[in-house]
């Protein structure tokens, strides 16, 4: 990795790594083994924001727009894990990229390896909110988010955030799904969102526009976003 700066620790070499490869906010955890990599015990959790112009594009519903915009922040963060990995390998380290949109499938269709917002908690990156979206401590819920798991030992650079929330029921009075309860979350959201419900709403009234899940109305909504 670049060795003109010296650094204070490792998570700050690689978040400015990341940084500079167009990652918008970078941090760092220890997680669960995991049944499928148990020796992958820590997690780079990284994101970009995303654009509030084309946020701004959705109403009532998606636009194509804004599923271009969501293709491409994907891409982008799937090109910056396996350059992350690389440079973790070359180092001596193992390292396994969490694609940015991830699915195991079968029963596990709307899951993958590890949820990305619970790494970016456990970083101290922001909290699950009552739409089952992670918000950002700055961005809100405008960001996509991606993980490296690696064996490399790493801490946090921040401390947790407690739920913002509040009484605010926003995203699930602007779900077209009903797929938003409006209860506050476990770490990993599971408990107050039903995918299922989501995906089969978007296929059913949106299909025109691109691959169902992608709607965006719970991010347009809410408040701590800040749209310019």
């Amino acid at each position: 990795m670049e060795e003109q700066k010296k650094y204070n620790s490792t998570e700050e070499r690689l978040e400015a790594f990341l940084l500079a490869r167009g990652a918008a906010f970078a941090g760092f955890c220890e997680i669960s083994p995991l049944p499928e990599l148990p020796a992958l015990r820590y997690a780079v959790s990284f994101g970009v924001k995303l654009s509030d112009a084309v946020l701004a594009t959705i109403a009532d519903e998606p636009t194509q727009m804004y599923f271009q915009h969501y293709r491409t922040a994907n891409a982008l963060l799937d090109a910056i894990a396996f350059s992350l990995c690389g440079e973790l390998e070359r180092e001596g380290h193992a390292a396994f990229p969490v694609a940015a949109s991830q699915s195991l499938g079968g029963e596990r269709r709307y899951a993958g390896v590890i949820p990305h917002k619970t790494c970016a908690v456990l970083a101290g990156l922001g909290f699950v909110g009552k739409s089952g979206l992670f918000l950002h401590r700055e961005y809100g819920s405008k960001v996509r988010l991606c993980t490296v798991l690696t064996d490399l030992p790493l801490s946090p650079l921040l401390p947790r955030m407690e739920n913002g929330c509040g009484g605010c029921t926003a995203c699930r009075d602007a779900c077209p799904a009903g797929a938003i309860y409006g209860e506050l979350p476990h770490t990993d959201g599971t408990r107050n969102f039903d995918a299922e419900k989501c995906s089969r709403y978007m296929k059913e009234h949106f299909q025109e526009i691109g691959r169902g899940s992608v709607c965006g109305i719970c991010i347009r909504v809410c408040p701590r976003n800040r749209l310019r």
